[in-house]
């Protein structure tokens, strides 16, 4: 409650981080991996805008910086403008907040996707149709969770075998890592609701150099993206304790049967 409170006391000026002091009060599991960085960040978003305050913490690891959005051109593509000036536009908002904490923490996976988004826009420009590709980009940037799971837990969320994943191997969790890795996905849980579902990247091993060499665009064109109701994740929710949890159907949800 001490850092909560005395970061509040502070932020008159910028109430809209007060839903992320609340969370960083009693971090929950998805916000932990983020914590000594998020507190950084807010402490320094007490005196300034949040690109500087994003600027304050970055490390030479980071190969880019945050400016005012005002900075991003008109004209010019959010994407392209990042790739030739190494610059991130940023709003005094959480969303952006999230997205210049990923630039902290996964350098090398967010140059890969800006990349990819950045070469797309150079061979077809911003007219029409976004194609395949920057949708699963801009899916993975906004949404993805990275799981490193054993194979049974694993086929049981590709199966969406609900019941096999968090009741039958519930205890194989203490097994796996899940990291959430979407900055509007990490926005949209400081309002928890059952329904909040992330989009699963699975992975051998979770770092930063093999996620980014994990987004091929074969990959990313298959879109091998699973879906997962993030707190039904045991130990994620308290709600989640109670079997019936799971009965919900409109979130739980059977798999589609394949098209004859």
């Amino acid at each position: 409650m001490k850092y909560a409170a005395a970061i509040l006391l502070r932020m008159n000026m910028n109430p809209v981080l007060t839903p992320l002091l609340t969370a960083l009060h009693e971090p929950p599991p998805w916000l932990l991996p983020y914590v000594p960085q998020l507190q950084r960040i807010t402490e320094a978003a007490a005196t300034q805008s949040f690109a500087a305050a994003l600027n304050a913490v970055r490390d030479s690891s980071v190969p880019v910086c945050f400016v005012d959005h005002g900075e991003l051109p008109a004209a010019e593509a959010y994407e392209t403008f990042i790739a030739r000036t190494d610059c991130v536009p940023t709003r005094d908002n959480l969303h952006d907040l999230f997205n210049g904490l990923m630039w902290l923490t996964w350098p090398q996976t967010k140059r890969r996707l800006n990349r990819l988004q950045a070469e797309h826009i150079e061979r077809h420009g911003t007219a029409g149709p976004r194609g395949a590709l920057r949708d699963a980009l801009t899916l993975f940037d906004e949404n993805a969770a990275v799981l490193q799971a054993p194979a049974d837990l694993a086929e049981a969320l590709r199966r969406r075998d609900w019941h096999t994943l968090f009741a039958t191997r519930r205890a194989q969790w203490h097994s796996a890592q899940l990291v959430l890795f979407g900055h509007a996905l990490l926005e949209k849980l400081l309002q928890p609701r059952k329904a909040i579902t992330a989009h699963v990247w699975l992975i051998d091993a979770i770092s930063d150099a093999s996620l980014a060499a994990s987004l091929t665009r074969e990959r990313l064109l298959a879109r091998s993206f699973l879906p997962l109701p993030v707190l039904g994740v045991p130990g994620w929710w308290r709600r989640n304790e109670s079997p019936d949890f799971y009965d919900d159907r409109e979130v739980f949800r059977a798999a589609r049967a394949p098209t004859p």
